[in-house]
């Protein structure tokens, strides 16, 4: 009979994978979270969160995570920082190759979330020096200047108000003549007077010398084209998923989020899918939390059944 050196390993340690590490170790399997960057997953860079269940005040994305980290703990959660390179996924054998070893388990959940998607803009050139996808994280380099937010969903018109605590002016650059945002946002969005809204425009450059210093807009209706004085540009417009390690054994959509059903079973039997990695219609904390816990307790039924 074959060893395994766990039951379970779980891949990102945002909230989907920390909420199946706690329901995996509730359930006193053997089981191991890998997260190659900081416990969180997105949220750690968000503001201020105040549409999770139990937190009527709001909460900082931070300290959420912070939370959900230390009670997955205490009920026993192993986390390591590793970086996962690639899967061999068997009927029955699952490994896991990291950096430096090669993990085997009974069974995966792949909660490795999104990265911002980029626009192609000057991204690699001016990150860090004008360009960013984290207003928590940037916002005060641009006190008391003029920024550009690309974006019309929750995500961008949120940290859009965020940034007017920074900024004294915000260009809010959309594509459509209206925003995909929750209402409430929109109205504070509307009435905020550092905010300005650009409609039916799309971002098509940025230039500077040490920074930005102009970021070119073209309307989409009219073409006509014009530059944006402005020292900082930040980017929300999607997300890609994080499957750079997946290979070609689990299923896909056409963006590379990976179909899972209700279940969060993938096409390879044994590995589950959870959070924003997955092909969802809604990105949120509280789904993914949903999902780390459905998915945990298909794992376990799934090792049962072996």
């Amino acid at each position: 009979m074959t060893d395994f050196d766990y039951d379970l390993v779980i891949i990102g340690a945002g909230p989907a994978g920390l909420t199946a590490g706690l329901y995996a170790a509730r359930a006193r399997m053997h089981v191991l979270l890998l997260e190659k960057a900081v416990p969180g997953g997105q949220i750690i860079v968000t503001d201020w969160i105040e549409n999770y269940p139990g937190f009527p005040e709001g909460i900082s994305g931070f300290d959420l995570a912070e939370k959900m980290k230390l009670q997955a703990e205490e009920m026993g959660l192993k986390i390591d920082t590793a970086e996962v390179h690639s899967l061999n996924l068997q009927q029955d054998l699952k490994e896991v190759v990291l950096t430096d070893k090669t993990l085997t388990a009974k069974s995966l959940i792949i909660a490795s979330g999104a990265s911002p998607k980029k626009l192609g803009i000057g991204e690699d050139r001016y990150m860090g020096k004008g360009i960013s996808f984290c207003a928590t994280c940037d916002a005060p380099f641009f006190k008391d200047k003029t920024v550009v937010a690309i974006g019309g969903g929750d995500t961008a018109v949120q940290e859009s108000i965020y940034l007017t605590k920074f900024a004294k002016k915000v260009y809010l650059v959309h594509r459509r003549d209206e925003l995909r945002a929750a209402k409430i946002l929109q109205e504070r969005a509307f009435a905020n007077d550092k905010i300005e809204m650009v409609w039916d425009t799309v971002v098509t450059g940025v230039d500077g010398l040490f920074g930005i210093e102009g970021v070119h807009i073209r309307n989409v209706k009219t073409n006509e084209e014009k530059t944006l004085a402005a020292s900082g540009c930040f980017i929300w417009v999607g997300t890609l998923p994080n499957t750079q390690f997946l290979g070609d054994d689990v299923q896909t959509d056409e963006y590379g989020f990976i179909r899972a059903d209700a279940r969060m079973q993938t096409s390879v039997p044994g590995v589950f899918a959870a959070g924003d990695v997955r092909d969802t219609p809604l990105r949120q904390v509280s789904t993914a939390v949903g999902d780390g816990a459905i998915a945990a307790v298909s794992a376990e039924h799934y090792i049962e059944n072996l």
